[in-house]
Order: C-alpha cells, then sequence, then structure tokens
C-alpha cells in the first residue's frame, strides 16, 4: 500500500519552495546553514528561515511567484542558534539527533511512482494517487474523469467527481507528504528545507541509497555533534547527499518527487 502525490499538491509546492531557497543559500555559500519552512494556501505563502546567509526579500518572493503565482509572501529570517552553529566550527558534525531508516522500494512503490509521473507528463496540475494491491486510485485535478479512464479502466477515478486542486483549494505545509517522498523508510526527520549538514538530510538519503544498493534495511541513529555516523565519517556522508542532490538538479528539484 502506498500514496504518491505530485509536484503540485500544496504540500509539495511547499517542499518546492522551501528547496528553492535553499538552492538560493548553497549560490551564496559553500555551506550555509538553514532551516526553512512553509505554510501556503489561500493567496499567501508564510515563510520562516533560519540561516547563517542572508537573503534577499526580493529573490525569496520571485521563488514563491516563480513556482506558486502571485500570492502575498509573508517571510520571516532569523539568524541560526548559536549553540547549532558552534556545532559546525572546525568540522563537519551530525546537525540533529535522530533514528533513520533506508528501505528498498517495492515494486508497488515503483508501479504507483511511475504512474504518477506519467499522468503528471500530460496533466500537470494537483494529483495524489494510491495502490493497494489490485485497487489502484486516482485522484487528478483540472481533467475530465472520462480522459484518465480511458488510460486507467480499471481505477477509482475522482470518487467525489471532477475537481480543481492547487493553493487555492487546500494549504501546503513543508515536510507534510514523507510518506511519498520516503514510502516505507519514513522515520521522525523531514527531507526538505534544510541544508545538507542537517541529519535529517544527509543521513536519511545515505540510509536509503545503502539500502538500494544491498537490498535489505538500514537502520542508522545519531546525536547531535557526532563525527561519525555508522562507523562513517560525518563528512563523508554528507558528500554522498551532496552528490545526490547535484544528481537530481539540487534542493527544489529533489523536492519534487522525494526519493521514490
Amino acid at each position: 500500500m502506498f500514496e504518491k502525490v505530485n509536484p503540485c499538491h500544496p504540500d509539495k509546492v511547499a517542499d518546492r519552495i522551501a528547496g528553492a531557497l535553499v538552492d538560493l543559500e548553497y549560490k551564496k555559500a559553500e555551506n550555509p546553514r538553514i532551516a526553512v519552512e512553509v505554510l501556503i494556501g489561500h493567496g499567501v505563502c508564510h515563510i520562516i528561515a533560519e540561516t547563517s546567509v542572508k537573503l534577499d526579500e526580493a529573490d525569496v518572493t520571485a521563488v514563491v511567484h516563480r513556482i506558486a503565482g502571485n500570492l502575498t509572501v509573508d517571510y520571516v529570517e532569523v539568524p541560526q542558534d548559536g549553540h547549532l552553529a558552534d556545532n559546525q566550527a572546525g568540522g563537519v558534525h551530525c546537525g540533529d539527533n535522530g533514528i533513520f531508516k533506508g528501505m528498498p522500494v517495492t515494486e508497488e512503490q515503483k508501479t504507483l511512482s511511475q504512474i504518477a509521473r506519467d499522468i503528471f507528463s500530460v496533466y500537470p496540475y494537483d494529483g495524489k494517487y494510491i495502490l493497494d494491491g489490485d485497487r489502484l486510485i486516482l485522484c487528478q485535478s483540472n481533467v475530465p474523469s472520462d480522459a484518465l479512464r480511458k488510460l486507467y479502466p480499471d481505477a477509482e477515478i475522482n470518487p467525489l467527481g471532477d475537481w480543481t486542486g492547487g493553493t487555492d483549494v487546500d494549504t501546503g505545509a513543508t515536510n507534510r507528504k514523507l510518506g511519498s517522498d520516503m514510502a516505507d523508510s519514513v522515520t521522525g526527520g523531514g527531507l526538505h528545507g534544510k541544508d545538507l549538514s542537517k541529519a535529517d538530510v544527509s543521513v536519511n538519503i545515505y540510509a536509503f541509497l545503502k539500502a538500494q544498493e544491498i537490498g535489505e534495511p538500514v537502520m542508522l541513529c545519531c546525536a547531535i555533534g557526532d563525527d561519525t555516523v555508522n562507523g562513517r565519517p560525518y563528512e563523508k556522508i554528507v558528500e554522498i547527499a551532496r552528490n545526490y542532490i547535484r544528481s537530481v538538479g539540487g534542493f527544489e528539484q529533489f523536492a519534487e518527487w522525494g526519493l521514490v
């Protein structure tokens, strides 16, 4: 059983905005420190950023308008906490406490992820999809249900009828769709809106990739300030995550579909 949402779902719009702001930080500094939360909906986008690198509010507004349309932007920026900043002095150390789980992606999860991408390539609007064995549920906005029924005749399509979605209908918040992004690998931390020093980003990515490599679950834990995780230097884990983010085109692109 698996649920997938597409990049135009309001929660993913929030993730994409958060990711784009992290991308802006990495253009300004090699190793910035940022944690950003986004709440979007009904004409307003609220953003709080805890950051070591100041962002121009005009650049933040431009990101929101590019991704989500001409919304009112409420942006609050504060410096990163001093204890967190000091943690990275003199080397790369684990940026949070946490437990992390990497799980091999199942065939069912791969199938639904491909269905979601196929539909989105034709209908790039808010959508959510579920696969539970033979039961396929497709909720896709801004498209006649009959058009999807021709492609997926056995699916349950738009149970309440044709609909329009997006942030005028529903709110979106950062990291609210981690089940869609990580499948069975979900634990406590969020993937989006954070720099690579944060274990929620780097250790989650590392554990997920390791699970795909060995075909078995991977369970890890760390304490803030650790310089090794699973016997590997944390600096190396950060570099593995950095290379993965680069391979998908940056934090905004990563936020579109997550790891699955």
